[in-house]
């Protein structure tokens, strides 16, 4: 996991907590609508925060893309045996290029 996603959940997390119990000591002390919602509101933005972070650090293809990329391959492939290639060495190298790929990811 990255390290800067890691401290901004720890960071959120830390957030939820001290706003929750802001919001709990404010309404029973001193009862003020203004604070209470103050502390909720930067509650609510830690939590959007965390969202954000959380959707952008995923590494995930759309599967549309992953199908274009695909047929294009098979393009490739067959352009290859077209022009003489052997198609089971070509398909084998095919294979072990992805392996490696999925192995360094």
């Amino acid at each position: 996991m990255n390290t800067a996603l890691k401290r901004i959940r720890i960071m959120c997390a830390a957030i939820f907590v001290v706003g929750i119990a802001g919001i709990i000591v404010t309404s029973i002390v001193s009862n003020n609508n203004g604070g209470i919602i103050a502390i909720g509101l930067v509650t609510s933005i830690a939590a959007v925060v965390l969202l954000t972070a959380s959707t952008i650090s995923t590494n995930k293809h759309i599967d549309a893309f992953d199908e274009v990329a695909a047929e294009q391959l098979e393009k490739q492939v067959s352009a290859l045996i077209a022009s003489g290639a052997d198609e089971d060495a070509v398909r084998e190298a095919v294979r072990a290029a992805i392996d490696l790929g999925r192995s360094i990811s």
